[in-house]
C-alpha cells in the first residue's frame, strides 16, 4: 500500500472516530408516507456531533426529491445525501433552505453533484452573505474535521413573503411559505400537500429553548397563525416530529415568548434595565428547556432591546 492511500485512509478512520459517525448510525425516521427526517441531538455544534444538530430530511416524490435543510457541516450533508440514496435512486432536485442558521445550511455542498435548485425566502442571499465571513472563521474551527467542502450556497429560486410558491415532485406537490421576520427576517415552512406534514425550520423548537434572531412580536404573530392550522404531522426545527406533540409544543413556545415579552414591559414601564431583565426575566423557565443557560440570556436581551422602542 502506497503512502498516499494509506494517509487517505488513516485520515478517513481518525475523522470517523472523532464523530462518532458512520453512515450505519446516520437514522432517518419515516414521519408521513415518503417524508423523511435525521433528528439532531440537543447540543451545541462540535466536532464531535459534526454540527447534527438539527433537524433534516427529504421527501420522495415520482420523479425527484427535496431535501429539506442540508446539515451543520459538509459531512454532514454527505451522511444525509447517503441515507437519500438508501431509499431511492430518484435525482434530488431541490434543496431547500429554511433560514440561515449554520445547522440548516452547511451541507449545502454535499448536493452539488446532483446539480439540484437550491430553493430559500427572499431575503435569504443578503442574510448568507452578511453572515458568510463570520460563519467560516467560527466554525470552521468548531467543526474541525467535519468543516472542509462546506461551501455557502446561495439559493438561485427565491420566496417572496405572503407570496407563497408551489413545486412537483411528481404527484407530489410542495408549498412553500416565506415569512415577515419572526425566529430571523428570512424563515421558509414547507408543506407537503399529500400528507398535510409541515416542516417548520426554526419556527418551532420542542425541548431545545428556541433562539431568537428577529422579532419577538412577529414570531409570536406567526406561531399563533401556525396554532390555527391543523396539519396532520410537523417536523420542528429542533425536537421530535409528531402527529400530536407539536401542538403542545407551540403552546410552550408561545408561553415562552409571551412571558418574557410581559417581564420585560414591566421592567420597561418601572424604568428598568437590560441588565435587570437579564437576571429577572423568565427564569422559572429553565426546568422546561434543555441548554436554557446557553441561549435564555440572549433572548431575554434581544427582546429588551426591541420592546423598549414599542
Amino acid at each position: 500500500m502506497n503512502k498516499p492511500i494509506l494517509s487517505l485512509i488513516t485520515s478517513s478512520f481518525l475523522l470517523f472516530a472523532t464523530t462518532g459517525c458512520s453512515a450505519n448510525n446516520y437514522p432517518v425516521n419515516e414521519v408521513s408516507s415518503g417524508i423523511f427526517y435525521h433528528q439532531g441531538v440537543h447540543e451545541d455544534p462540535l466536532e464531535s456531533n459534526m454540527g447534527a444538530i438539527a433537524n433534516v430530511g427529504f421527501i420522495i416524490g415520482e420523479q425527484c426529491v427535496a431535501v429539506i435543510d442540508s446539515g451543520g457541516s459538509y459531512l454532514e450533508g454527505e451522511y444525509l445525501r447517503k441515507a437519500v440514496k438508501k431509499q431511492t435512486e430518484l435525482p434530488i432536485c431541490y434543496v431547500i433552505n429554511t433560514h440561515v442558521h449554520p445547522d440548516h445550511i452547511f451541507g449545502n455542498a454535499a448536493f452539488k453533484q446532483d446539480t439540484p435548485d437550491f430553493i430559500g425566502h427572499e431575503k435569504l442571499p443578503a442574510a448568507m452573505a452578511a453572515r458568510k465571513d463570520f460563519f467560516a472563521k467560527t466554525f470552521k474551527e468548531i467543526l474541525g474535521k467535519a468543516y472542509p467542502g462546506t461551501e455557502f450556497i446561495s439559493p438561485n429560486i427565491t420566496v417572496s413573503i405572503d407570496s407563497p410558491i408551489t413545486i412537483d415532485l411528481g404527484n407530489r406537490l410542495l408549498t412553500l411559505t416565506a415569512y415577515s421576520t419572526s425566529h430571523t427576517d428570512h424563515d421558509l415552512t414547507v408543506l407537503d400537500n399529500k400528507t398535510n406534514t409541515l416542516w417548520t425550520g426554526d419556527l418551532l423548537f420542542m425541548g431545545r429553548i428556541p433562539a431568537l434572531d428577529g422579532s419577538i412580536n412577529g414570531w409570536i404573530t406567526t406561531m399563533e397563525k401556525l396554532q390555527e392550522i391543523p396539519y396532520s404531522a410537523v417536523i420542528p426545527g429542533h425536537g421530535e416530529a409528531s402527529t400530536d406533540k407539536w401542538q403542545q409544543g407551540l403552546i410552550a413556545q408561545l408561553h415562552y415568548f409571551k412571558l418574557i415579552r410581559d417581564e420585560i414591559r414591566v421592567i420597561i414601564n418601572d424604568m428598568g434595565t437590560i441588565e435587570q431583565a437579564s437576571k429577572q426575566v423568565g427564569l422559572d423557565e429553565e426546568k422546561n428547556w434543555e441548554l436554557f443557560q446557553d441561549y435564555h440570556r440572549r433572548n431575554v436581551t434581544a427582546s429588551f432591546v426591541q420592546l423598549e422602542w414599542e
